[in-house]
């Protein structure tokens, strides 16, 4: 069955920004462990383009595809594993773009704000998945913690739609948000 993409985040409810997180089921490789590892001739270039052996890959389910089997290593090193083998993967920047995002508030008023991603996957920004903020005050560069040591860096126009959001709630020279009882500073230490 071919993958139907989610609706756009502004269409969605909390209700189903929740279900669809957990709708999208991946697979358990934080147990896995692969006695064979090796190099995947894959790289994730810093617009979020994929390549394997220096051809674009152009399939967008296989994309999603690979992505769920992604993982960092303290060191910085992502690799994409299976129950077999760890493959290393360059990546130039980071493993996924934020795409968009929405502000929404829970039943007891609190603000969440959700992310979708370039593999359409849609991540709520809390405690368990942080927002920092890397760069210069000049060149700010925003990243959200997706899963398994993987980020998303935010692309310009998200960027833009966080620093909107932002301006509603706090003076410019101590803008933050916040998202499930989490306060997240943006401006760049």
């Amino acid at each position: 069955m071919p993958f139907e993409p989610p609706a756009e985040l502004a269409a969605l409810s909390l209700a189903e920004l929740a279900e669809a997180v957990s709708a999208r089921r991946l697979p358990a490789v934080e147990t896995w462990t692969p006695a064979r590892t090796g190099e995947s001739h894959m790289r994730i270039a810093a617009d979020g383009t994929w390549f394997h052996q220096g051809g674009r890959i152009t399939r967008p389910a296989m994309v999603r595809a690979f992505s769920s089997l992604l993982t960092r290593g303290a060191d910085g090193q992502h690799w994409l594993v299976t129950p077999t083998e760890k493959l290393a993967i360059a990546v130039d920047d980071a493993a996924f773009i934020a795409t968009d995002m929405d502000v929404r508030h829970d039943d007891a008023g609190r603000p969440v704000i959700a992310f979708r991603l370039n593999t359409d996957d849609v991540v709520i920004t809390g405690p368990d998945h942080p927002l920092h903020v890397r760069g210069t005050a000049d060149v700010p560069a925003y990243y959200l913690a997706v899963r398994h040591g993987t980020e998303a860096r935010l692309n310009r126009s998200t960027y833009g739609q966080l620093i909107d959001h932002a301006l509603t709630l706090s003076e410019p020279d101590a803008l933050a948000v916040e998202s499930q009882g989490a306060r997240f500073g943006l401006l760049p230490a």
